[in-house]
């Protein structure tokens, strides 16, 4: 992909992410978001085949940001205590998701329900979601170390707790502090973790 086609992309997923969260995906169309994105037709339809694929797209680059940012973060943390990894992935987490509604919405609002493909996509997400948990926690903790009712079961747990308790949080007007929401994800995958490496 050429710099320029790559640029223009990424303003489309811009303009997606504007336009989808300001008037709801459903009632959005292709000329709002070239509208948005100050490109033409025919510049839309030669990066996504429809709509529904750039929806696909934003919803994407909003997963894959917050998965680099939270990688990024670990790899910042000079202690080896898992409370203070948590905390740095939690954080980086809840800022690159929670900390622009925006992108909360796309992510737990606007791409539910909006077709079977769509819904296979997001569960799809909900996999790479569920090895991410796993290749991280083993770098943590070992390759031996298995939690209570293994990797799958606490997979889809921690992560249906954190989308959620992120998802109300960015919606909370006000927003209570984000040292609750670090501090209660923290805890849930701390003792997860000490109550497998303890039996």
């Amino acid at each position: 992909m050429t710099a320029r086609r790559a640029e223009r992309r990424s303003q489309f997923i811009a303009a997606a992410l504007a336009v989808f969260t300001e008037k709801g995906y459903a009632r959005s169309s292709v000329a709002d978001v070239c509208a948005a994105a100050g490109l033409a037709r025919s510049q839309f339809y030669a990066e996504f085949a429809s709509r529904e694929d750039l929806l696909l797209a934003l919803y994407d680059q909003i997963q894959s940001d917050a998965r680099e940012a939270m990688v990024a973060a670990l790899a910042e943390v000079a202690s080896s205590e898992l409370r203070d990894l948590v905390a740095a992935a939690m954080e980086a987490f809840v800022e690159s998701i929670g900390a622009d509604p925006r992108r909360a919405q796309i992510s737990y609002v606007d791409i539910v329900g909006v077709s079977p493909r769509v819904e296979q996509h997001r569960l799809d997400q909900r996999v790479v979601w569920a090895g991410f948990f796993e290749s991280t926690l083993r770098g943590v903790m070992g390759e031996g170390f298995e939690p209570p009712g293994g990797y799958p079961l606490a997979a889809t747990a921690f992560i249906g707790a954190l989308t959620a308790l992120v998802h109300q949080w960015s919606t909370t007007d006000p927003r209570p502090p984000v040292t609750g929401l670090v501090e209660v994800m923290t805890t849930l995958l701390s003792a997860l973790a000490r109550d497998a490496s303890e039996t």
